[in-house]
C-alpha cells in the first residue's frame, strides 16, 4: 500500500528527458543517476577517511587500490589489479602505483612483465588498519542504525553485480558497432511521419 502510494505521488512529476521515455527508461536512467551520486560521495569519503589516519593526498580510485593491494595480505600484479576493480586504464593504474610507492603505502617486487608485484608495506598495513577502524567508528556504525539496511545492502550488491554485467555486454555491443569518426547514425524516420512528408 506504501508502495502504491509513493508511486501515486511520483507520478505527480514529469520524469522523462531525452534519456527517459517509457517507465523502463525512466527505471534504468535514475538508477544510472542515483549510482552516479553514489560513486561520487563513495569516493569523498574514501579520501576523508584517509586523510584522518594519514597526510596523504589520494583520489578514491587510489584509495580503493591501496586497500586491494592489502586485500588477504598477497603479492598482487598490475593485472590483477586491473581485474579485481574491473578496471582498464592500465596507464592511470600505474600512475596511482608510483604515488603509492613513493608514498611508503606499497611496494614493488619481482622484476620482467609477468613478474612485477606490489604489496602493502608495513605502514601501509598501519594505515589501513587504522583505516579500518576509523571506517567502523563512523560508517558502519552509521549503516547499523539503520533497521534492515544490512539485508537491503545485500541485495544492492546483487544488483549491482547484474547490471554490471549488462554494462558490460551494452558496451562491447557498442565498441562491435562503433562508426567511422565523423559520420553519424541517420535516426529512423517514423513511418507514419514519412507517409505524411510523401504525400
Amino acid at each position: 500500500m506504501a508502495r502504491r502510494s509513493k508511486n501515486k505521488s511520483m507520478d505527480k512529476f514529469d520524469r522523462t528527458w531525452h534519456l527517459a521515455h517509457t517507465p523502463l527508461e525512466i527505471d534504468v536512467v535514475e538508477f544510472e543517476y542515483a549510482l552516479m551520486r553514489t560513486f561520487e560521495a563513495f569516493g569523498r569519503w574514501q579520501t576523508e577517511c584517509l586523510s584522518s589516519v594519514i597526510d596523504f593526498a589520494a583520489s578514491g580510485p587510489e584509495n580503493a587500490l591501496l586497500h586491494t593491494i592489502r586485500m588477504n595480505d598477497r603479492p598482487k600484479s598490475i593485472h590483477d589489479l586491473a581485474y579485481m576493480t574491473n578496471r582498464e586504464d592500465i596507464p592511470n593504474i600505474q600512475y596511482s602505483l608510483r604515488k603509492l610507492i613513493k608514498s611508503g603505502l606499497v611496494e614493488r617486487n619481482g622484476s620482467g612483465r609477468a613478474g612485477v608485484t606490489y604489496e602493502a608495506t608495513a605502514l601501509g598495513k598501519d594505515v589501513t588498519d587504522r583505516y579500518a577502524e576509523v571506517r567502523s567508528a563512523l560508517l558502519i556504525d552509521a549503516v547499523q542504525h539503520v533497521p534492515e539496511l544490512g539485508q537491503r545492502l545485500e541485495g544492492a550488491a546483487r544488483t549491482l553485480e547484474l547490471m554490471t554485467g549488462i554494462f558490460a555486454q551494452a558496451a562491447r555491443n557498442a565498441a562491435t558497432h562503433r562508426r567511422r569518426p565523423g559520420s553519424f547514425a541517420v535516426p529512423t524516420q517514423p513511418k507514419a511521419a514519412a507517409t505524411q512528408s510523401n504525400e
